[in-house]
């Protein structure tokens, strides 16, 4: 252990200064402010002297290698909340689906045992019917096979465990007035190319062996759930494609009156996006030019497209005819829904301003009282070098070791002994990763992702989609103070547990044992609409992606937790409710942060979708932070951290530590500078949400058989309740809000129904839990 280093002249040369600033701002509230500048002082000069303080539990902090333990992030004066944010679009694409598509229905039987029939998926071998009868021993029901493939298009034996698709994506429809003729070539040969398609979907035949439903239900909880997450894909239907390309027709009418071509996308699920431009390209012909962001984003308000406006006056001005084309699309009344391809971002909340401190509100509360001590395996102990400054995943208490604010997981995984299972997927659709991160690079957790970046501008690695789901920065305006690279997926997926815990570097993840897919939908500037969609069904394994030579690409594991540290200022878009309609319709549990822009989440997207778990952000203190989005959608508090605050008196911010490369960084035993590291703290919704699909992946692994609905419920009801005063604000900062009864200067702010604490969670009953 450290000896504790004072260095008094220097807090008494900061504390001078803070308490000089404050005491100019005003003098309202001057005591908060005072002690407030008091705690800063106290940090700083710890931190200027190299005073450290060190966790009891923190044996290994001292003896790990600078590598394995330096950091980013120290106690901030405020963050920064950008009061005008406004809802971006990309210019020149158009999300839109017709009307009257029924579901897509799998073979997904998600809350039953699967019929005889769905059971043929999953033998051991899969095969197309020969044309000419069948082999000896096959079955008899074979159905009229499709024409027979070229040599070198013949298609392969799927191995076990693996339902055969057709390789071949959907058709892409190029939509130019200038010739019309040649476009209605294009829709009638789409037409065959869907209807061959259709045909030459494999057939699925019984070899001789067959599994009866007994034999079905005597498998492990965990095969079968496998067997059902695979059964998820989603079929070639031709109703819902014909309508799509029927509604070609309107859309050819309308970019005509504008004077600007086209390309269709169409799906197996009946969403359709659409890229309008001079030339008709698509996102992927743009390589090399308008890299600015300004040359293919455009603020949702300042294009908007009057009633009244005619063709001719929309001139060359491609935003603005991007909004006149969404208009008059749901003028046809031919389409259930048409909207922009907005722009999410990222819920890290923004860096500080040099602005004078803010008081903190509300009181500190001490939290439940804590929970009984569990005997349990030394291996559930991470000795990660940084688990010692992780307050965010240790038991809720006052005592040494434990935090006001924390999630209760180490308890859980001593209790319930375990820390994941092999069998659960949890996806991250985010920035991607940091596949050369030294906490990551060969993790076992991490499986194969896929890049859904469509823009090379936004995507920043050079092309657009593919199966490198490594995150290349996403940083979008470097003029701007303070501009960096987030390497926010990273740090989400660390705080999961895509890094590796218990093997003596850096930190430890909430779920050590899970598998992680890393699903890239944001890139520089944040993420459209339409690639966070697609991202959302290929992580639920519904549709695939397009490879090399338009091969489709599946993903292999399917998830039953969907991660979205995402946000979007306005009412969910109808595209997104459909892309989370369908993942959770098909098991799949989407977690959503609320935001960052202290406003009820009905105004903001996903957090405001139907059928998603939206997590607020609290502090080390269990209190709702106060850049926290917060409202009746919001399911839950969980740990996002408030990087202005120390309450745990540790010298460190009470941020999240994850994973992340990071500059400008610090040795937490020497307190000397470090150049560059792989660990910060950071705060946001961002931050809060990943808790819960932990903690989600872990009632998985407790309990293999337990359905989504199941998990939720048993999650809600291990909640602490919480107290008014924990989700309460000054009135004067979240207008709207109502007064508390006995403060009427502090108003409430709904914030779910309490604070996860895994802690909670009673140990298994012998026999399993769950069906």
């Amino acid at each position: 252990m450290l000896k504790r280093l004072t260095d008094r002249p220097i807090r008494r040369i900061i504390l001078s200064a803070l308490a000089g600033t404050v005491l100019l701002a005003g003098c309202d509230q001057v005591g908060d402010r005072i002690d407030r500048a008091k705690e800063i002082a106290e940090t700083s000069a710890g931190q200027i002297s190299g005073e450290t303080v060190v966790d009891q539990t923190a044996r290994n902090l001292e003896t790990a290698s600078v590598e394995d333990r330096a950091l980013a992030g120290t106690v901030m004066v405020e963050f920064v909340i950008d009061d005008e944010e406004r809802p971006l679009f990309a210019i020149g694409s158009i999300i839109a689906k017709p009307k009257d598509i029924a579901d897509t229905v799998s073979l997904a039987v998600t809350d039953t045992e699967l019929t005889p029939e769905e059971l043929e998926y999953f033998e051991e071998e899969y095969y197309y019917e020969e044309a000419a009868g069948t082999a000896a021993g096959d079955t008899p029901e074979a159905v009229s096979a499709p024409p027979a493939a070229a040599p070198e298009e013949a298609t392969a034996r799927a191995p076990a465990g693996e339902i055969m698709t057709v390789e071949q994506v959907m058709p892409k429809i190029k939509i130019d007035p200038r010739a019309i003729n040649k476009t209605e070539r294009e829709i009638a040969q789409a037409t065959q190319d869907v209807d061959q398609m259709v045909v030459q979907e494999p057939t699925v035949a019984r070899r001789l062996k067959r599994m009866t439903s007994e034999e079905f239900k005597a498998l492990p909880v965990e095969e079968k759930a496998e067997m059902r997450k695979l059964a998820r894909r989603a079929p070639v239907d031709r109703d819902a494609v014909k309508k799509q390309l029927d509604a070609n027709g309107v859309m050819l009418e309308t970019m005509s009156k504008y004077k600007i071509g086209g390309e269709v996308a169409l799906s197996r699920q009946g969403q359709m996006v659409i890229q309008i431009g001079a030339d008709g390209a698509s996102p992927t012909q743009y390589r090399g030019a308008g890299t600015s962001a300004g040359d293919y984003l455009v603020r949702a308000d300042q294009a908007e497209c009057p009633a009244g406006m005619l063709p001719d006056q929309v001139g060359d001005d491609l935003a603005l005819a991007t909004a006149c084309v969404v208009r008059d699309l749901r003028a046809s009344g031919q389409f259930e829904y048409v909207e922009p391809d907005y722009i999410f971002q990222n819920q890290f909340v923004r860096r500080p301003k040099t602005t004078p401190a803010q008081p903190g509100t509300g009181t500190t509360t001490t939290g439940s009282a804590g929970t009984p001590p569990v005997t349990a395996a030394a291996s559930f102990d991470p000795n990660d070098p940084l688990w010692a400054l992780q307050w965010d995943l240790r038991d809720r208490g006052t005592t040494d070791g434990r935090s006001a604010g924390g999630a209760g997981f180490e308890t859980f995984w001593k209790r319930q002994g375990t820390a994941g299972s092999r069998s659960v997927v949890v996806a991250v659709v985010d920035t991607g990763l940091q596949m050369s991160h030294p906490d990551m690079a060969g993790s076992p957790n991490i499986m194969a992702g896929w890049d859904m970046v469509s823009d090379p501008r936004m995507g920043n690695d050079g092309d657009g989609r593919d199966s490198d789901a490594n995150d290349p920065g996403d940083m979008c305006d470097p003029t701007k103070p303070n501009a960096a690279d987030s390497f926010h997926g990273t740090h989400v997926a660390g705080t999961v547990g895509a890094a590796g815990t218990n093997n003596g570097s850096g930190v430890a993840g909430g779920a050590w044992n899970v598998r992680i897919v890393p699903v890239r939908a944001l890139g520089k500037c944040g993420g459209r609409l339409s690639d966070i969609n697609d991202a959302i069904r290929w992580a639920a394994g519904i549709i695939p992606a397009e490879g090399a030579d338009g091969m489709e690409v599946w993903n292999e594991n399917p998830a039953d937790v969907i991660n979205l540290s995402i946000g979007l200022l306005g009412a969910c878009p109808a595209s997104l409710q459909d892309a989370i309609d369908a993942a959770t319709e098909h098991g799949a549990i989407v977690v959503s942060a609320a935001g960052n822009a202290r406003m009820s989440t009905s105004f903001y997207a996903p957090a405001g979708c139907r059928g998603v778990v939206t997590v607020a952000a609290s502090d080390a203190r269990g209190q709702l932070t106060p850049y926290s989005n917060y409202g009746p959608e919001v399911s839950l508090l969980a740990p996002g951290g408030d990087l202005t605050r120390d309450d745990n008196g540790d010298g460190k911010p009470d941020g999240v530590l994850s994973t992340k490369a990071s500059a400008n960084c610090y040795d937490p035993v020497t307190g000397e500078s470090v150049a560059n590291c792989f660990y910060a703290f950071e705060q946001g919704t961002s931050m809060a949400a990943p808790h819960v699909s932990a903690a989600l992946a872990l009632l998985k692994a407790r309990s293999p058989s337990a359905t989504k609905d199941e998990l939720v419920s048993t999650l809600q009801s291990a909640l602490d309740p919480r107290q008014a005063l924990q989700c309460s604000g000054l009135c004067s900062q979240y207008p709207g809000t109502t007064p508390l009864p006995d403060n009427p200067d502090m108003c409430a702010r709904p914030c779910g129904a309490g604070l996860l604490n895994l802690a909670n969670i009673p140990a298994p009953q012998t026999g399993g839990g769950g069906r």
